[in-house]
């Protein structure tokens, strides 16, 4: 099993570089194609603000300077694309709708990566990052320095359906690993589960799996990190959890402590 298509949304801005960097690292070992898709903003976000109060003179001063920016970001992301030694590479600019084409760029391609910014709820592309990874339900990379896919991978492992589904989408990932680490805190799980069946599971696919246990009670989260970095793991697999979309930043638990703190590049899949 590989990786065909690894897509990395473009803001136009000055992180896209270092993004690029990081998914043509993850798409390099796979032969992948690297589809870089700039996400600008959208003419249609204005239509719901464009009511009687909204006068025209207004309305078309708005609707320029969106469509400006537009162009001005997709000749930065192109800029970008270019700069990026990457052979394979694919450059699409969004078009209005922008969710919508996004979306079905998302859903046909294998992994999507974004950068700390965007997953820490920061920048343009902060409720693209939800959406894609809760809405769409497509496995996610959160891109930080130090993304190695042939390196040490370790996986948050629980027994739970977000977890297995991690474990599954990143199998690829867990091929091309020089070794894997199953991180299991049984003592703080709601659930009874036994990390050798995850490992029996791996072996089945040929990937070698040690397994720590992490003994306290208690929120793991912190400890989950600490002994990802002991391990020296690069790349971390976890489920991704999530809260009711009424909230502002939807992650909460285990996933927002992954997020918001320091530590090796994440795989999601939620």
């Amino acid at each position: 099993m590989d990786w065909a298509r690894v897509m990395a949304p473009l803001s136009g801005g000055e992180g896209d570089k270092a993004l690029l960097g990081c998914a043509a690292a993850l798409a390099e070992p796979f032969g992948a194609e690297l589809a870089c898709v700039h996400v600008p903003p959208d003419v249609a976000d204005l239509i719901p603000w464009m009511g009687d109060g909204f006068m025209g003179g207004v309305q078309a001063s708005a609707v320029d300077s969106i469509r400006q920016a537009a162009a001005e970001g997709a000749a930065a992301a192109q800029a970008s694309v270019d700069a990026c030694p990457y052979a394979r590479k694919t450059f699409t600019t969004l078009k209005s709708p922008v969710w919508a084409g996004l979306a079905q760029q998302a859903r046909l391609s294998d992994v999507v990566v974004f950068d700390n910014s965007a997953a820490r709820g920061k920048g343009p592309l902060a409720e693209i990052f939800q959406q894609i990874l809760a809405d769409e339900q497509r496995p996610t990379v959160v891109a930080r320095p130090g993304l190695k896919p042939g390196g040490v991978v370790a996986v948050a492992w629980d027994g739970g359906k977000e977890a297995s589904r991690a474990v599954r989408t990143a199998i690829p990932l867990l091929e091309k690993a020089q070794a894997v680490v199953i991180l299991s805190a049984p003592a703080a799980a709601s659930r009874q589960f036994d990390p050798e069946t995850l490992r029996g599971y791996l072996a089945s696919r040929r990937v070698k799996a040690k397994i720590e246990t992490i003994p306290e009670a208690g929120d793991p989260s912190q400890r989950l990190l600490k002994a990802a970095a002991a391990a020296g793991a690069n790349i971390l697999v976890s489920g991704a959890f999530g809260h009711p979309r009424l909230q502002e930043f939807i992650f909460g638990g285990t996933t927002r402590t992954f997020l918001t703190t320091e530590g090796p590049s994440l795989f999601l899949s939620h």
